[in-house]
């Protein structure tokens, strides 16, 4: 085949062409974070069974290592991330809008490389007086992961802009409070707290949910108008640009673990259970993972709905004008998306 003058080359070829060596080489480890519950199942997998190392191993990586950290909420991972002491993190879909928002127009560029799962969070209350999000009074206390910014913490805010008016969106965020979802869970079902309430994931809300005195007030599919994204795993571009064959790993993993959980049901909930050393059985988790609102994809659903609702009241700037400028393009072609 007949060479290219170098001028004719791909830029990003040419650059690595003028690059020495050395500087080419690739990170040996991978540092990747995750919170709390059964949606990050798929990063549990990848981290008990190390696929992120066979992958790069078959990529022709060499050995490689790969370690997790394990977080309560969004802000110490987005700090992490864009100090450069994190590679890859994990969260709500509100998280990744705030992180693209700060980032997107500098090298960082922070983007999706997928989307965990869709499944609903239900906001959960021991106070029989609830039935809607107005009956909350200021002797309620809401427990969610970071207050105003976590998921949960978002959702609240669009039942309220739902429920009592746009320009009252912040109606309960005087009620919420900060805490991890195993806390919450704890305060909840205790009874001698403050926390009356606990926006929930799994599969924290399914228990608290069996437990009597303990009821439903709305869920994330109520409040976004269907199934959609919970959560998602992201990096910045520059990690990607830097790294593109690690970055290819991690992906291929991550897609790997996804595919044996739709696969394994069964094994996939022995898995967690070993993991967390949650409380569950396992026909419960099994039951969990097997619900039809559940779906364990890469595919993102709703995360436009969130980002306008983020711009309107003035969270971020300026909304992406579509979906793919959250996702890096291997998400771009996905079927759903």
């Amino acid at each position: 085949m007949k060479k290219l003058p170098l001028l004719l080359l791909p830029a990003a070829s040419v650059v690595l062409a003028l690059l020495p060596a050395r500087l080419q080489a690739e990170t040996k480890e991978v540092r990747a974070a995750q919170q709390y519950g059964l949606s990050y199942l798929a990063l549990m997998l990848m981290e008990n069974d190390h696929l992120v190392e066979a992958k790069a191993k078959e990529m022709g990586l060499g050995d490689i290592k790969c370690t997790w950290a394990k977080l309560g909420g969004p802000g110490a991972m987005n700090d992490a991330l864009l100090s450069g002491g994190l590679d890859f993190g994990t969260g709500g879909v509100p998280s990744l809008i705030t992180l693209w928002s700060k980032t997107h127009k500098t090298p960082l560029n922070v983007k999706s490389i997928g989307a965990l799962n869709s499944m609903p969070n239900i906001l959960c209350t021991n106070n029989a007086a609830v039935k809607t999000v107005q009956d909350f009074t200021d002797k309620d206390k809401i427990a969610v992961t970071t207050v105003k910014v976590s998921t949960q913490a978002l959702l609240l805010q669009m039942a309220a802009a739902q429920a009592f008016g746009q320009d009252k969106y912040q109606q309960l965020d005087s009620f919420t409070v900060s805490m991890s979802h195993p806390d919450s869970m704890a305060a909840l079902l205790g009874g001698k707290s403050e926390i009356t309430a606990h926006f929930a994931s799994p599969p924290y809300q399914s228990r608290e949910l069996a437990t009597p005195g303990i009821h439903a007030v709305i869920d994330s599919y109520d409040i976004l108008g269907g199934p959609a994204t919970f959560n998602v795993v992201w990096c910045t571009s520059k990690f990607r640009d830097e790294n593109p064959k690690t970055y290819a790993a991690f992906l291929a993993a991550y897609k790997e673990a996804t595919e044996r959980i739709n696969k394994d049901k069964r094994a996939a909930a022995e898995l967690y259970l070993k993991m967390s050393n949650s409380k569950e059985s396992l026909d419960e988790i099994i039951q969990i993972i097997s619900d039809p609102r559940t779906e364990f994809t890469l595919t993102p659903l709703q995360t436009m709905k969130t980002a306008t609702f983020m711009q309107k009241v003035g969270r971020i700037p300026e909304a992406p004008a579509s979906w793919k400028d959250l996702f890096f393009p291997e998400l771009h072609a996905l079927p759903g998306s």
